[in-house]
């Protein structure tokens, strides 16, 4: 039952994710710097899952060491959103993402490299399914009209990095001893903190007031970032970090179905495969594990 609910959680995660390009590049196009954008993001993000947490009765006490847990936690999480936003500025958003889609493989790579993790041909599988099937989406949406740049790969490739050691860091450190609302209310909190303080320095905050851009930054802070993150939380727990990696192959696929439904955008065979690969990743993955005694 448990682990069905992991994977339900990094289903959800994932999908959810899938958001957070569409109102990221909306509020950049609409004139916001990324500390402007990330700030609103993260801001709103710690301060509804801080309410959240009050009413449901969650205590917010930790010990040193667990604050020093989620203080690293929250410096990778803050590299990972800070590097795709920067990366979206300089190469095209769709070469971006695949970069990014390598952290299953950095994932699986981490956790049979330092913590012993056994290997395993299904995995193996899903993961190159998985990464086969968003780079054909994405590159089935990139615009070659943006300036490719050696900032925005280098900042791709930190994102799938930091990514990796906060999904790892969560399920091997004391993070999963901590309330899932608890612990991604202080990472977010934290990393609201570090992108007003980037804010301040290179230009300021604006006070937002116009009602379509509060639509866009509860977009992206709500289900892109609160849920997203707390129910990523939730899997890693559950499953573990390497499965749940695996379902991170469904954000392209949001970001796909977006771009068809409310933008137009065409659907292409090359597209198609990519949806193929990655539900047959997720398929094998939901049937090996399912295999498994509980």
């Amino acid at each position: 039952m448990e682990r069905a609910q992991g994977i339900l959680y990094a289903a959800l995660s994932s999908s959810t994710f899938g958001l957070a390009p569409l109102f990221t590049l909306l509020l950049l196009a609409g004139g916001y710097s990324p500390f402007e954008a990330l700030s609103y993001r993260w801001g709103v993000a710690a301060l509804f899952l801080g309410v959240l947490a009050v009413f449901s009765g969650r205590s917010f006490r930790l010990g040193r060491r667990e604050l020093v847990t989620v203080f690293l936690l929250s410096l990778f999480r803050a590299a990972t959103s800070l590097s795709l936003i920067i990366a979206y500025q300089h190469i095209a958003s769709g070469v971006a993402s695949t970069i990014h889609f390598m952290y299953p493989l950095a994932v699986a790579l981490a956790m049979m490299c330092f913590f012993r993790e056994k290997g395993s041909a299904w995995v193996f599988a899903a993961i190159g399914m998985s990464v086969v099937g968003a780079v054909l989406l994405s590159l089935g949406n990139v615009d070659f009209t943006v300036e490719n740049s050696a900032l925005g790969m280098v900042s791709a490739c930190v994102s799938v990095f930091s990514y990796s050691g906060y999904i790892v860091g969560v399920r091997k450190s004391r993070a999963v001893e901590i309330d899932s609302a608890v612990l991604t209310c202080y990472v977010m909190g934290l990393g609201a903190l570090y992108f007003i303080l980037g804010g301040l320095l290179t230009g300021g905050v604006r006070i937002e007031t116009d009602g379509m851009t509060w639509l866009c930054i509860l977009g992206l802070a709500l289900p892109a970032t609160a849920l997203s993150n707390m129910t990523l939380v939730q899997a890693i727990k559950r499953i573990g970090p390497t499965l749940t990696s695996i379902f991170g192959a469904l954000e392209p696929l949001t970001a796909v179905v977006i771009g068809v439904a409310v933008f137009g955008e065409p659907f292409t065979a090359q597209g198609a495969a990519g949806i193929l690969l990655i539900v047959a990743a997720v398929s094998v993955v939901v049937l090996r594990t399912g295999r498994r005694p509980q």
